[in-house]
Order: C-alpha cells, then structure tokens, then sequence
C-alpha cells in the first residue's frame, strides 16, 4: 500500500511549465485544491490517507526530502510512489512500475542514495527525448501549446492511479 507519493519537479517560476517538471504538473492537476504546507523541505499535503510532497529542493536533491519524510514516517519502500519525467517514454504515454533502472535521472539517483535502496514505485510520465541538442536544456524547456494539450490528454486517463498505484500498468 501506498503511503507516500513524491512528485518531482524543481520550484521556482522558471521551471513552472517545464518537462522536468511533469511530476509537479500532475500533483497541481489531481490536488488543485488540496491546502499545501512547508514540510520536509517540500509542499506537503494528505488526501485519501496517502501523504503527498512535492520537493521543493532542485531536482537533484530531491533524495532529502523524501529520506526524511520516509524516516519520520517509518515507512518502507515499496510503501513510496516517485511520480516523474522521464525521457525514455515519449510524449503522452506513462507507466507505473515497481523498480527499474534509474535512467540517468538525477531527482530518482538522490532518492535511491538517500533510501538505499531503488525498490520504490514510480510513475513515470514520458517527455520524449530531443533529437537533437543538450537534454539538459531540452528537460528544462517549457512544454509546447500542443505538447500541453497531449499532457494535459494523459493526465486525463491516469486521474484514477493513486486509487491503486500498486498496480504495474501503462497509460498511453
């Protein structure tokens, strides 16, 4: 059972819209009125009884946040759901999965260093991968008017994920 659920992203007005901040993006869609609160170096909220944080460290340290909320909590695991961007999917399709390589993303690298461990769920929202050009400017460009819509698409049929975010499956 999930008990915590971390959305990635990096704070900040300039990061707002951006790919790598999908995670962000997701929480704002399925919390829009949740009451947020400084906790554990993040936004945090509860809903339906799952603890929620959104870092609000940059993407890279995003292993504090979820470290300390895991150990006041007392919580194991694969009892933590990392909803984030990941490249390797594209554009409009997601997946939920329970471990798995941490694909050189560095907000899933600083939590698995700070739990010791990468056995934790994740929902991984595709942004697709540049053609061309340096990934790191490409994750931290905002999404295009029809990228949005796509995204905004996808969010639409993974409303119901955390109902049974145990369950491995994709979206698309």
């Amino acid at each position: 059972m999930i008990r915590l659920a971390v959305f990635l992203g990096n704070p900040g007005k300039e990061y707002k819209e951006t790919r790598h901040n999908a995670g962000f993006l997701f929480a704002d869609y399925l919390y829009p009125l949740s009451s947020w609160k400084m906790k554990f170096h993040s936004m945090f909220t509860e809903e339906d009884g799952i603890r929620i944080l959104k870092p609000m460290t940059m993407m890279n340290l995003s292993g504090t946040a979820v470290s300390e909320a895991a150990s006041f909590y007392k919580l194991k695991s694969d009892e933590i759901l990392v909803i984030h961007d990941d490249l390797e999917l594209p554009l409009g399709k997601a997946k939920l999965q329970k471990g798995g390589g941490l694909q050189g993303h560095n907000g899933l690298r600083s939590i698995k260093e700070r739990l010791g461990t990468d056995a934790f769920y994740r929902l991984r929202i595709g942004i697709g991968r540049p053609v061309h050009g340096d990934v790191r400017i490409y994750v931290t460009s905002p999404f295009k008017q029809d990228e949005k819509i796509l995204l905004s698409t996808l969010f639409g049929k993974m409303h119901d994920v955390m109902k049974d975010p145990v369950k491995e499956r994709e979206f698309s």
